[in-house]
């Protein structure tokens, strides 16, 4: 008898609802009840500094407030973004001890309000991620570090990380990966929006072939490439006089948009606690035409990964057209349906003309 493969569970990021918060068209715990109204749960999963006030030292009172909000909504805490900020000096960067010291009352609230996961950055180093395990262990939290581009599974710092994991052996240390370290192309949104700006075609052409030109050297594996990329499209920016409002776009196409493999996320699919399902469009065919979901999620349900995907549409930045509710929507939609052909390889279903 066949049994039906266990499968990673959605959620939703109210990062990604951002310009809404921003622009006061929606309160915390309505956004909150919302995730709940249009089944884009059960997963649901905040950033600590944007959803509570004084994060994250917060009263007995906002923690039962927001315990009851869950009990409401029938959701389920999947993780919180806490924020390694150790730039949050004017005058110089956090010491390792400054930034462990930051790092513990986040950590602490996110237990208090019952998430299981923390999302930490890399300003983390792997002795520091060993020093808050003690802690992580007796908060009963998982620490998962995020994997965003630029980064990606196989540059350096994660790799240094892994090994660490791999060392001490705790199931309270893991990865977060981020989708957008795996783009296929620039988003067309993102392009479509420089367009409405009235950049030209041949900046964006330029931009979009530096890109490419990137992506066929494979994920960014040192550091020190970057400043030679960044002068790149600055280049490209000066020579096509695309100014101040063609800066965004050079920016964009190095830091949002990564050039890992989905393959390479074998490398941590045993060490991921939970996971980002960065998308920024979805086509008139309901599918991701810049983020290879299928061979990302392929990856994941063969490692047997059966955590949260928080849906986390990121095309708020630049695409003011859209509702970032219906967008989600359609993303559980194109997860959906390619997490129930995944089962039915598993379990040797085929379809079509195949069936029969």
């Amino acid at each position: 008898m066949t049994t039906t493969p266990e499968l990673p569970q959605l959620g939703t990021t109210l990062y990604s609802i951002t310009r809404d918060f921003h622009a006061r068209k929606i309160a915390f715990e309505d956004a909150v009840r919302r995730v709940a109204e249009r089944g884009l749960g059960p997963g649901l999963e905040v950033v600590g500094f944007q959803s509570f006030r004084n994060w994250p030292h917060l009263s007995d009172e906002q923690i039962a407030e927001f315990r009851t909000l869950i009990d409401e909504t029938g959701l389920t805490p999947s993780a919180i973004g806490a924020n390694a900020d150790a730039g949050v000096r004017r005058d110089r960067l956090l010491t390792p001890d400054e930034l462990v010291a930051y790092m513990e009352p986040q950590i602490k609230a996110a237990r208090e309000l019952g998430f299981p996961v923390v999302r930490v950055q890399y300003s983390l180093t792997p002795d520091d991620m060993e020093r808050l395990l003690p802690l992580a262990e007796r908060e009963n939290v998982k620490l998962g570090l995020e994997i965003h581009a630029h980064h990606s599974p196989r540059h350096p710092l994660m790799e240094a990380l892994r090994e660490r994991y791999e060392k001490l052996g705790s199931p309270h240390l893991g990865f977060i990966p981020d989708w957008g370290s795996s783009m296929r192309r620039i988003p067309p949104s993102r392009i479509a929006a420089a367009r409405e700006l009235g950049l030209s075609e041949r900046y964006l052409e330029r931009i979009s072939e530096a890109w490419a030109d990137q992506h066929t050297h494979g994920a960014i594996l040192d550091d020190s490439q970057l400043p030679e990329m960044y002068r790149k499209v600055y280049e490209i920016v000066e020579q096509e006089g695309a100014g101040a409002a063609g800066q965004p776009f050079a920016r964009n196409s190095i830091g949002l948009f990564g050039h890992a493999e989905a393959v390479d996320w074998e490398l941590v699919a045993p060490w991921t606690v939970h996971m980002h399902g960065k998308f920024y469009d979805i086509d008139e065919n309901g599918d991701e035409p810049a983020v290879p979901v299928r061979d990302i999620l392929r990856v994941f349900v063969d490692a047997g990964y059966t955590g949260f995907i928080s849906s986390e549409w990121e095309g708020w930045h630049w695409n003011l057209h859209a509702s970032a509710w219906d967008m989600i929507a359609k993303h559980h939609e194109l997860e959906k349906r390619i997490l129930a052909e995944l089962a039915d390889e598993k379990q040797g279903v085929t379809h079509g003309a195949d069936a029969r």
